[in-house]
């Protein structure tokens, strides 16, 4: 049982960020039409995601490898997602456009990250 837990996590870490890879490439490399249905995104939001994706892809070998890393790696992409969590409300505040489905994905996916 000791040993299923930390590839049940890699499993679901590494769906997660298999998922939000292809989603934030798609929508910055305007892959499959993907950009359009997205509608008003906001790209530092969509550039925050895809640079944690790639950190859970290394965190769900860390968890895997039993590496002591694993915590600092998911720690790094949460303060990533913070920041451009305070940094979308700025954006918001600026009067800059945006989709609201935006601010309850960021909580997800910080809340995701945070519980991992």
């Amino acid at each position: 049982m000791k040993k299923a837990l930390p590839y049940l996590l890699a499993t679901i870490l590494t769906g997660f960020g298999l998922l939000t890879l292809f989603l934030s490439t798609s929508v910055i490399f305007d892959l499959f039409g993907i950009r359009a249905k997205e509608g008003n995104y906001v790209l530092f939001v969509i550039w925050s995601n895809f640079i944690s994706s790639i950190l859970y892809l290394i965190a769900s070998y860390g968890f895997v490898t039993s590496k002591k890393w694993t915590a600092k790696i998911l720690g790094v992409s949460t303060i990533i997602l913070i920041t451009a969590f305070v940094s979308l409300f700025y954006h918001i505040n600026s009067g800059g456009i945006y989709e609201t489905k935006t601010i309850g994905a960021m909580i997800f996916r910080i809340s995701v990250t945070m519980a991992f």
